[in-house]
């Protein structure tokens, strides 16, 4: 556990050594404490936990002297209990060793504990106000052992089981709920399960029940549906016990208002009959606490239905629910409001206003939309958009482009308070809206952008870029700080060159802004110091061309302190340490590991290999070659998989070759299976990288149900991996049909790989679950084909009547309402039904459907057609309309993109995002925004430029000659991220080299800038590059570069790619290869490095160890240094 080398002394080691005096003992009784006694005879045993709390116990009661170590060494001497050091330190460091990592164990020892033990070790774990304990000389450190048990795999789990399984059994009952939510709120929610929630007390009253209560309610939302409805079960059981011991007259239901309280988000589990029985005197007294809007406010997975009952109770129980005091206390219910019957204007605003926490809902947006434009018709009766538009809350984001448009500069001005506040715009919206705003402004400033909210967003890269320098600096600090991720690249490029041009880019860009400073810009700054780099997010070539700069007068614990630095750090620099300088500064770059790129964490493997390959960190094992692997054995595995299991493999490793010989280690540590939830503990993220045969054969059913939840976290499973899944899925929960509404939501994204009837069935039975869960898949497991067609056949057949005629040409027409309800599932519309939407639910859905990845070409030329038909020809079509297409705008053809007013860098911006142009469309798109512009390339700034984006891939080599070589400098890094042909990145090669002098000159820094503008070196600049950068070539420029040149890259260059570099390498180039360079390639993808002096395994390198964060221990081959390095293995104290 925790080691503090200075201050702390192991207790067990203290009293048993082998260089003991007998005679010094002559004089001292040899009969001990019974306490002491028991310790002893625990220590004999090999029950060092057990003996640690004796002492512990003993201690509390008594004074510690050496006196009584005195008492303990004779009492062995003259039992002739023979104890050496050696065997005691074997033994004990085998059993503390098995606590850290074999946490079966520990639960073992906590069932073998007697009363007494088991309350010493809950009082020392558990109260973290004592953080040291003294025993004379001794200091332990309490919150050392504490963070080390809660750490290690699967420690949390245990205390979690012993607390449910000991705890109410054997202290009381306030102390037990103190303990179980300590374990809770600090603890993965998978421990909370069906059947572990059968372990809570049923007898639990009082503050004791509120307290665990409360603790249930706020970790909410981290729990399971199922664990959620057995602890739903649990509070009612007891609830409902309460109420039918106490006997109450005159009440109708358990459900009272102070259960209502208790129950708090879990009240959305009542069943309705129970809620339709609510006392009214209950339901008044609830709904008058202060807490009950607060509680309304917070059930965000209540369903219509369920609210719907809650309303109707409310209402029955002589509230007036057109009163504004009682809409305001309605917290979330109010989102299901029906009664807009002869309802004022006045109490459709307030509901409006009410209903802006509304989009906090899991589900049923659509109907939301729906009633907020009820709302929005009765709360402009008699009223024009212009004098109403403050006061509609967020219903004004259903409101169409047209609709925007029309409104004056100044309602625009005066409602911009209510605006500012609104979320869910698209993008075409806030471009209409910030137009109007800054229309009846004249000129942007610090003052007006801080008053537009989300709406900064819409104000176009030339406005940016006319603003005042100082009031911009002020504006990236404040306004648009939270919203740089919203910003297109010519938006922010128009916010940066009128910066850069006109103050310090060190001391006045910040934050996420600072990423897109060129290198070109830094080179001109001067004043640099390590300071100025904090709280600024750095590119690669930032952070190389920094860290270097820096380097010459600031050291590397300075430097390393700002964590973004660490992305410059160089391997040369970091061999060049010294060893005391690199063990000291590892936990920063352990802390910072995800921004390391593979090569460098490589590097570290070796540093630290050279250094003490005996207390290399576990995980660092799979960066080297995989030889290495094989030294893993016995106690050194099960370290080597907790430690690995902490980071995310793909980060450190590339070739899957060697993914796979690493995944068959840990298969071999864990002996081939995974027998209960303490292995999925062990695994943490190597879960994701689980083989199929082992996720088919070798999880049990009750541990599978834990890594299912697991499984959802993955950022990629393969296909062979989600069909295991999809077949455990339906071993452990059986046949989908007969699923409840918890097993389809705990099942998340992998109920999309069912067969299509299952889903169909479940669609059918679940329609809001299965939108909910679509709506959420864009992510690792996107929603497959056949669950988007159940999804889409289930909403088509529940919104549309049986004997509903056509509506169009024979066919139906696709309703607002479906559409919201389907997102993705809109792409089973056919071209014809797409044809037939009315204009104004095409007007309201553009953006929706143009966000479809589904849509095939047909489909999207029926929406263009549409768009024409509503917006008119297309040369009237105004930059909004552009911005609003998303992919529809990709089957326009050249002469229609032609027609298009292509002047706004915003406009072309927008379309440049899409990434299915052909050549010529690119083309038309370039030319049409010069044609429209009245510009020339020689011309063009910056963030026209950044605007263009892939559609500069088209230019021709005069073209590219034409651009201004300090507008191509500033945006060099994004052109350098587009695969244009080789032929252009070879022209673009030659414009760089006006920025940054000839290829042969260029530094790591400018390799990684220019990206995959690196990939048109000719032949002699790529031989002619130093072995050393070869790692700083962006993977994407590997690509790219062409078979026939890579072929002339030397075996030594090869081998230096780095371990990310060498996997981008194609099947194309590899056939180019002879066999020396393929043999440099697989050094590469191993991770071996040619310039090391590799020690062989086992063989001790140097004398340091090292304690790696990530790992919890260091391992090593040898036992030297023996005491002291047991004590830093097992980090239970350490000496004064």
């Amino acid at each position: 556990m925790p080691v503090n080398l200075k201050n702390v002394k192991i207790l067990l080691f203290l009293m048993f050594t082998k260089h003991v005096e007998t005679e010094s003992y002559q004089n001292v009784s040899q009969d001990l404490p019974p306490q002491l006694q028991k310790t002893v005879d625990d220590v004999v045993a090999g029950k060092y936990l057990n003996a640690f709390l004796d002492i512990l116990h003993f201690q509390s009661t008594n004074i510690w002297t050496t006196d009584t170590l005195n008492e303990i060494m004779a009492y062995f001497h003259s039992q002739n209990i023979v104890i050496s050091y050696s065997s005691l330190q074997w033994s004990i460091r085998n059993y503390l060793e098995s606590l850290l990592y074999h946490p079966r164990v520990l639960l073992s020892g906590f069932h073998s504990m007697d009363h007494r033990q088991f309350e010493t070790a809950m009082k020392y774990l558990f109260e973290p106000k004592q953080g040291h304990l003294e025993l004379g000389n001794i200091v332990l450190d309490l919150a050392g052992i504490r963070e080390k048990v809660f750490q290690s795999p699967g420690g949390n789990r245990t205390l979690f089981l012993i607390t449910l399984e000991r705890c109410f059994l054997t202290l009381n009952s306030m102390e037990c709920v103190d303990i179980l939510s300590q374990v809770l709120r600090g603890s993965p929610m998978t421990y909370l399960q069906r059947h572990t929630v059968a372990y809570l007390p049923q007898d639990l009253q009082g503050d004791a029940f509120r307290n665990l209560t409360t603790v249930f309610k706020e970790l909410y939302d981290r729990i399971t549906a199922s664990a959620q409805r057995a602890l739903y079960d649990w509070m009612t059981q007891i609830l409902q016990k309460s109420y039918n011991d106490s006997e109450t007259e005159n009440s109708t239901s358990w459900v009272s208002a102070e259960n209502l309280g208790i129950l708090g988000r879990y009240v959305v589990h009542l069943p309705l009959e129970d809620i339709r029985k609510i006392d009214s005197n209950e339901m008044r007294l609830f709904i008058g606490y202060d807490n009950a809007t607060k509680q309304l406010d917070t059930v965000y997975d209540i369903t219509p239905g369920h609210a719907q009952a809650f309303l109707e109770r409310i209402n029955a129980s002589g509230f007036d629910m057109r009163n504004t005091s009682t809409l305001y206390r309605l917290g979330l219910l109010v989102c299901f409001y029906d009664d807009l019957e002869q309802m004022d204007a006045t109490v459709a605003r307030v509901l409006l206003h009410q209903m802006i926490k509304c989009n906090q809902l899991q589900g049923f947006q659509a109907g939301i939309q729906k009633l907020k434009s009820q709302l929005l018709d009765v709360a402009m009766e008699n009223q024009t958009l212009n004098e109403t538009l403050g006061l509609l809350s967020d219903a004004v984001v259903g409101l169409t482009s047209g609709q925007l448009d029309s409104l004056s500069p100044e309602a625009v001005h005066n409602a911009i308070s209510t605006l500012n506040q609104v979320s869910g715009w698209a993008k075409s919206q806030l471009v209409i809206l910030a137009s109007k705003y800054l229309a009846y402004e004249k000129a942007l400033s610090f003052h007006n952008i801080s008053q537009m909210g989300a709406l900064v967003t819409g104000i176009t890269a030339e406005a940016f870029h006319s603003m005042n320098p100082k009031e911009l600096s002020q504006v990236i600090r404040g306004a648009l700080a939270q919203h740089a991720s919203d910003l297109s690249p010519a938006q922010q490029q128009g916010i940066l060159r009128k910066m850069v041009a006109s103050s310090s880019v060190m001391t006045d860009i910040q934050g996420a802004f600072f990423k897109e400073v060129s290198l070109l810009d830094l080179w001109k700054e001067d004043g640099f110091n390590a300071s100025l780099v904090k709280d600024k997010e750095l590119k690669p070539s930032q952070a190389l061309f920094l860290y270097e700069l820096l380097s010459r007068k600031t050291p590397p614990s300075d430097l390393l302190s700002i964590g973004q630095l660490v992305k410059g750090v160089t391997c040369r620099q970091i061999e060049s340490m010294s060893t005391v300088s690199f063990l000291n500064l590892f936990q920063v770059f352990e802390k910072n590991l995800h921004l390391l790129s593979p090569y460098q964490i490589n590097c570290l493997a070796w540093k630290f290999w050279r250094i003490s390959n005996i207390s290399l960190p576990p995980y660092l094992f799979s960066v080297l070659p995989a030889e290495y692997l094989d030294s893993l054995v016995g106690p050194l595995c099960i370290p080597f998989v907790n430690s690995l299991g902490k980071v995310e493999l793909d980060r450190l490793v590339v070739s899957e070759h060697k993914k796979t010989m690493i995944l068959q280690k840990v298969q071999e540590c864990l002996n081939g299976s995974l027998v209960d939830e303490y292995d999925i503990d062990l695994l943490g993220n190597l879960i994701c990288h689980l083989p199929p045969a082992l996720i088919c054969d070798g999880i049990s059913p009750e541990t599978m149900m834990t890594a299912l939840h697991q499984f959802r976290q993955c950022q990629q499973l393969n296909y062979e991996q989600k069909m295991e899944i999809k077949h455990r899925l339906i071993e452990i929960y059986g046949s989908p049909r007969n699923w409840t509404a918890e097993t389809v939501q705990d099942s998340g994204p992998f109920v999309g790989l069912l067969p299509k009837a299952e889903l169909n069935i479940l669609a059918e039975k679940f329609p809001d679950i299965v939108i909910q869960m679509t709506s959420k898949m864009a992510g690792p497991i996107p929603p497959t084909e056949d669950l988007l067609l159940a999804q889409f056949r289930a909403v088509h057949n529940s919104l549309r009547a049986s004997d509903q005629p056509p509506d169009c040409a024979g066919v139906p027409e696709p309703s607002l309402d479906e559409i919201v309800r389907l997102s993705e599932a809109n792409a089973f519309w056919s071209a014809q039904e797409l044809g037939c939407m009315s204009p104004e639910t095409f007007a309201k859905t553009v953006e929706l459907l143009g966000a479809v990845r589904g849509f095939r070409a047909s489909q999207l030329t029926a929406l263009k057609e549409k768009a024409k038909q509503v917006w008119g020809p297309l040369p009237s079509w105004k930059s909004y309309h552009v911005v609003s297409l998303g992919r529809i705008a990709t089957v326009l053809n050249e002469t229609e993109i032609r027609e298009l007013d292509l002047s706004s860098a915003d406009a072309v911006s927008a379309l440049s995002q899409q990434t299915e142009w052909s050549p010529l469309q690119a083309r038309s798109i370039l030319q049409g925004f010069l044609e429209d512009s009245g510009q020339a390339m020689e011309t063009l700034k910056s963030f026209e430029l950044a605007g263009l984006g892939a559609t500069l891939c088209t230019l021709s080599s005069t073209e590219i000659a034409a651009i201004k070589p300090l507008e191509f400098g500033a945006v060099v890094a994004r052109i350098g991220s587009f695969p244009c042909s080789v032929s252009v990145l070879q022209e673009f090669k030659k414009k760089a080299e006006s920025v940054f002098g000839d290829a042969a000159s260029w530094t790591r820094a400018i390799l990684q800038e220019t990206g995959t503008i690196a990939a048109g070196l000719n032949e002699g600049e790529l031989k002619a590059l130093d072995k050393e950068l070869m790692p700083y070539f962006q993977p994407a420029a590997i690509k790219c570069i062409p078979a026939e040149m890579f072929k002339e890259l030397s075996p030594e260059q090869i081998a230096n790619l780095g371990p990310e570099n060498a996997a981008l390498v194609t099947e194309s180039q590899r056939q180019w290869l002879s066999e020396s360079q393929l043999q440099s390639l697989h050094l590469a993808l191993d991770g071996a490095r040619m310039d090391l002096h590799h020690a062989p395994l086992g063989e001790s390198t140097a004398g340091p160890t090292y304690t790696s964060a990530l790992s919890g221990s260091p391992f090593s081959h040898a036992f030297s240094f023996l005491g002291c390095w047991l004590m830093t293995l097992l980090a239970f104290c350490a000496a004064p």
